[in-house]
């Protein structure tokens, strides 16, 4: 180890200048002080008197009576919202134009099991507005909603967005494998 010379010493010392001798080398954290006021609560109350007071709405959120809205106990209510807005990337298509009923029914059973095969998470199936059938009214759509809340692979469903089919279709949730 080389020995350093005055010159190095005194240098140091000039650069330095004056120190204060460490008594201990712990340093004890300050903490700071909590407000007491609930600034969350408060944000939370101003956004929903701002959402009160706007006119803004979101058609996706309204029921008009037709619509098929079906979902699983536990299923939390955000992703609920994004599957009736249409969110979740459809991996898959069954249209039942001009079935009858148990061959829809077949056709459905074959639809979810492909997509659960495929590990698709969501589905459309267009099941058509009625107005073909013989009493213009829909015969498929109540038959989708039962045959759907009875297979345990289906979370939730809900009526497509118009650009989807509208109530003429529905978006199908389902488990992940």
């Amino acid at each position: 180890m080389k020995k350093l010379n005055r010159e190095d010493v005194q240098l140091f010392r000039n650069s330095v200048g004056k120190v204060k001798p460490v008594l201990h080398n712990r340093v004890m954290p300050v903490k700071p002080a909590i407000s007491p006021r609930p600034v969350f609560r408060e944000m939370d109350e101003a956004e929903v008197l701002q959402d009160l007071l706007s006119e803004h709405f979101d058609p996706a959120e309204m029921e008009s009576g037709e619509e098929l809205v079906f979902v699983r106990a536990g299923l939390q209510q955000r992703t609920m919202k994004k599957l009736r807005r249409g969110m979740f990337v459809v991996g898959a298509e069954l249209d039942l134009h001009g079935m009858t009923v148990p061959i829809a029914r077949q056709a459905v059973a074959g639809f979810l099991l492909e997509c659960r095969r495929r590990r698709i998470q969501c589905g459309r199936i267009i099941h058509g507005k009625g107005r073909g059938s013989r009493h213009r009214s829909p015969v498929l759509k109540q038959k989708i909603a039962g045959w759907l809340q009875q297979r345990d692979e289906v979370l939730a469903y809900c009526s497509a967005r118009g650009c989807d089919g509208g109530t003429g279709a529905v978006y199908v949730l389902l488990k992940r494998k």
